[in-house]
């Protein structure tokens, strides 16, 4: 297949680029590299750098694909958004503005070039009060922050688009991507970090001098909150087997997760494990906001898709989140974390 990936240097998007290309699919990475990285680019993937709300450079995407007026991508996977859940309520419009405008641009641009598949990289951040855990597809959809509302919109989107257009299209749920490329070569950087297993892996590289645990009081086995970490290889898989299965002509939406979860004392403790470094901790009052426990299920992916996570067990997940930032402790490029 021919595929567009949007935010195809960030973290997510980079490490699907990446097993596109191992399956011999041809593969075209849009970024503006305001959060992305050049360097986690697949060599093999053509790369244009422009921003989704420029719809004049958008275009361009498409145009340098055109085949003999056919569609010039097969499917499309879009990353590119914002995705801090705090920053989104300081920031509000910030999100509303980019990230549902630059949605309704590559929509129309898909439309209008007769694209028929498109994956969205959703969030289980459309599910803030669960009534139950681990959590379904069923769920009621009441987003959590304005960052959850954006990825709301946008499923809505998309179902106009198939009612309209035709246009079939898959919905993806998680909550914690974590991990790295088993190989070490691309990674998570994010500038600032606000990701648990990657904090907690600063400090043992001596980076930060502790780590804080928001709240010890849960009404959980340790006290500190549960969360789903899935690794992002397999969420990497996942999204290719939602992009194969639109084959079949029906939309779908699935969430991704391990179905238990892990503490933060339990991630700790693993990055302890690892490592073989000592990792300080400081009790930190609650967040407001926080619930006990978010875990979402898989089951209906499974079922219909055959997806199944290759890394199931914590330890493993941080062994390829270690390598990765032992071989790159200041990140991509060299320039220095920002802690």
């Amino acid at each position: 297949m021919k595929v567009l990936v949007t935010g195809g240097a960030g973290y997510i998007g980079s490490h699907v680029v990446y097993r596109l290309i191992e399956r011999g699919h041809e593969v075209t990475v849009f970024d503006n590299l305001s959060a992305g990285h050049r360097q986690a680019v697949h060599p093999k993937a053509k790369f244009v750098q422009g921003d989704l709300l420029d719809m004049a450079g958008l275009t361009v995407a498409f145009d340098v694909n055109q085949r003999d007026g056919a569609s010039p991508f097969d499917g499309v996977l879009h990353f590119a958004s914002h995705i801090q859940v705090g920053e989104s309520m300081r920031d509000p419009f910030k999100y509303l503005r980019d990230n549902v405008n630059a949605t309704t641009n590559l929509l129309e641009v898909c439309t209008a070039t007769g694209v028929d598949r498109f994956i969205l990289s959703s969030t289980a951040n459309l599910y803030d009060a669960p009534k139950r855990i681990p959590i379904t597809e069923d769920e009621a959809l009441i987003p959590g922050s304005v960052y959850g509302e954006t990825k709301y919109i946008g499923e809505r989107y998309l179902m106009w688009m198939e009612r309209i257009y035709g246009m079939k299209y898959c919905c993806l749920r998680y909550f914690n991507a974590s991990g790295a490329h088993p190989d070490g070569i691309i990674g998570e950087d994010h500038r600032p970090e606000t990701h648990l297993i990657p904090l907690v892996i600063q400090v043992a590289l001596g980076q930060r001098p502790h780590v804080d645990v928001y709240g010890t009081d849960y009404d959980t086995p340790d006290g500190t909150a549960i969360r789903d970490y899935v690794h992002v290889t397999d969420l990497a898989d996942a999204h290719i087997l939602a992009l194969e299965a639109l084959k079949d002509g029906k939309s779908r939406v699935y969430n991704l997760g391990s179905g238990s979860g892990y503490s933060v004392l339990e991630v700790i403790e693993s990055v302890r494990r690892v490592t073989g470094h000592p990792i300080p901790v400081k009790d930190a009052p609650r967040r407001a906001g926080d619930l006990p426990r978010l875990v979402a299920d898989s089951t209906r992916i499974s079922a219909e898709l055959g997806w199944e996570p290759e890394y199931d067990n914590l330890d493993r997940i941080v062994e390829t989140a270690w390598k990765w930032h032992q071989s790159h402790p200041e990140g991509y490029g060299g320039q220095g974390l920002r802690v």
